[in-house]
């Protein structure tokens, strides 16, 4: 059924949290400081691998693209996301709402594949040791996250142009940022095609990746079990956990946001979906990557004794 003409609509109010307005300002302090340690977190990784030779390595040159990918990912929303919080929301401009949603997609598969591009790093590692210099040298690298981020680019303009196509009738967003659903339900038209589309790319951009890494551990996996000795087995499931972890909790929750039937779920409980994948998840790389993983804990303690002895 047709509602308003939709050529009023030249710009987008988020509804943000209105169902939780009682808990608003505990969730602005939450989520300010998760914020801040994410943005603290990513950046110590990406300056301790950029300043310790013993971190110049394939896997650790993907992790601090995917921690400056994850910081930028989480500049495109959470500010915003804050300031709504403490009642200073503003309008969105249609162009606005386009750039948010270009770089939000761009950025979300740009990450998805570079977990794939760090599993199959784990992959030559552990089963073609003896030629892991040869094939992960750098410009396979440089393709990789080249590959990456090409994939991404090229989803994003594809999404945003038929997103933005619409003719839009209603201007407030059921949500705290521009993503692609709640947007489209703003439409005066019906997006059943658009709908299938949406779903089609985004089982894409999910299951493909998810799918080469589920790969990649099964033969991880085989050749791991065929070593001789414990301590030999111990030592190689210990250089793929913290990536497991990573990848286990990230495909899961990009999985529960996007491949479910749309009327599933309430509108607040997709914006608690939304914020495990937008505040907390880009949270992970530094709290696992630190906390599990020996080489960048022994990485901080020679940055922090070289800082001592200056």
């Amino acid at each position: 059924m047709k509602r308003e003409n939709h050529t009023m609509v030249n710009e987008f109010v988020f509804q943000g949290f209105s169902s939780f307005h009682e808990y608003k300002f505990m969730l602005f302090v939450v989520f300010l400081t998760l914020y801040l340690l994410t943005l603290a977190g990513n950046i110590i990784i990406v300056t301790i691998i950029s300043i310790d030779r013993h971190l110049h390595t394939p896997m650790y040159f993907f992790l601090s693209i995917l921690s400056t990918s994850e910081t930028v990912y989480t500049l495109v929303i959470v500010p915003r996301m804050l300031t709504s919080l403490i009642g200073l929301s503003r309008p969105i401009s249609l162009a606005g709402c386009a750039t948010q949603m270009f770089f939000f997609i761009t950025l979300a598969i740009n990450n998805c594949f570079l977990l794939t591009a760090m599993g199959y790093d784990r992959y030559v590692a552990i089963c073609n040791p003896l030629r892991y210099t040869i094939i992960m040298n750098r410009r396979v690298c440089a393709q990789l996250v080249l590959g990456a981020c090409s994939i991404g680019l090229l989803v994003a303009l594809i999404q945003i142009s038929s997103v933005f196509r619409l003719p839009f009738c209603d201007r407030e967003v059921a949500h705290y940022f521009c993503d692609i659903r709640p947007v489209m339900k703003l439409s005066c038209v019906d997006t059943t095609l658009h709908d299938i589309m949406n779903f089609i790319v985004s089982s894409l951009v999910i299951v493909v990746p998810m799918g080469l890494v589920f790969i990649s551990y099964i033969l991880i996996i085989s050749t791991i079990l065929k070593i001789a000795s414990a301590e030999g087995r111990k030592k190689a499931f210990a250089t793929c956990t913290s990536h497991l972890t990573v990848v286990i909790i990230h495909y899961g929750c990009a999985s529960i946001a996007y491949l479910k039937p749309k009327s599933e779920n309430t509108r607040d409980q997709d914006q608690l979906i939304s914020v495990v994948y937008t505040v907390f998840t880009p949270l992970l790389n530094p709290v696992v990557y630190t906390l599990r993983n020996k080489e960048v804990k022994d990485a901080l303690h020679r940055a922090i004794g070289r800082k001592l002895l200056a």
